[in-house]
């Protein structure tokens, strides 16, 4: 006997409601994750404005400074990591093109197929470039958004826990406490990123490798991009040890490797677990997942994301839990 299953057109609404929505989410994710960015810098830098405007500094002077000592800071390190490296090309060109000539001899390396790969860098280079320009127009919009986002905090908060008719209060909670999550992972982030310039700092050091103040910048700016983020930063050390040694090379290379292990199996989850609460297990699971699902965005928001997602669910439990 066959059993009948009906199913009401409410449910087919539903249903079809909920894919049109995830259908849009999917399609505008880029975005959600720009103001999601922007949130967490707006959560970072929230406290700080709150202190300069007790001070007597108007709210947009206030803002305004801080995001200029940010760019700023910026800029000077990306000026005093990268110049030397940009100066020591070509005398890294004319090394790597020696070794290269030699490997090609000894018939380690076959021509053709280097020819070939080379013959490929002219549009790797546009990609590139352009890349390079997507994320600066990226970023800018992340700072713009920021902007908004702390001179209209007060609004935007009433606004987005209005929603919630009785329970504004418990929303608005929820909403100051996930903003203080964020502010610390961010923070959290920038002192994982002096760790790992500091270790790989005093590394190169001990190593002899020359310009090791600007590719210990780069490896902290690299730090916050997940798996690969150690393996670029590696790659300009180690041509550089190359044009010494390729013993200094392959001790340079396995310094990243330790480095990396440090920072990837000890440092980020203890860090994270003092700065947002979350198990170091389900750090390690939140980047993975989130590597797996989204890339490397994914992969970095891994850990904030699950700091949102854990409190929503504790605190909507606790409301559960509450007698009627």
């Amino acid at each position: 006997m066959t059993r009948r299953i009906d199913i009401s057109y409410k449910t087919i609404i539903f249903v079809t409601i909920f894919l049109i929505l995830l259908w849009i989410v999917f399609k505008i994710l880029d975005i959600l994750l720009l103001f999601f960015v922007s949130f967490i810098f707006m959560s970072a830098l929230a406290p700080l404005v709150e202190k300069l405007v007790k001070w007597k500094v108007p709210r947009v002077v206030a803002i305004l400074l801080l995001l200029l000592l940010l760019v700023l800071g910026l800029v000077g390190a990306l000026t005093v990591g990268f110049t030397p490296l940009i100066n020591q090309t070509s005398h890294l060109t004319q090394r790597l093109t020696e070794m290269t000539s030699m490997l090609a001899q000894a018939h380690i390396v076959d021509p053709g197929v280097l020819q070939q790969e080379l013959s490929k860098l002219p549009g790797q280079a546009v990609d590139i470039t352009v890349s390079i320009f997507k994320n600066l127009i990226g970023f800018v919009s992340v700072l713009v958004i920021t902007v908004y986002l702390l001179l209209d905090r007060g609004h935007i908060e009433d606004y987005a826990t209005s929603f919630f008719g009785s329970r504004q209060g418990k929303a608005k909670k929820v909403m100051r406490m996930i903003e203080d999550k964020l502010g610390s992972w961010l923070r959290g982030q920038l002192f994982l990123s002096l760790a790992v310039g500091t270790l790989t700092y005093a590394g190169l050091i001990i190593l002899g490798v020359d310009f090791a103040l600007p590719l210990a910048i780069i490896a902290a700016f690299l730090e916050v991009v997940p798996v690969l983020g150690p393996i670029i930063a590696a790659i300009p050390a180690v041509l550089i040890a190359l044009t010494v040694s390729p013993l200094l090379a392959a001790l340079v290379a396995g310094l990243y490797l330790v480095v990396q292990e440090v920072e990837g199996h000890v440092l980020v989850p203890q860090v994270m677990k003092r700065a947002v609460g979350l198990n170091p297990i389900l750090v390690i699971l939140a980047i993975s997942v989130g590597g797996r699902l989204l890339g490397l965005g994914g992969a970095l928001l891994a850990v904030p994301i699950a700091v949102v997602v854990q409190l929503i669910l504790q605190e909507s439990l606790k409301i559960d839990e509450e007698p009627v």
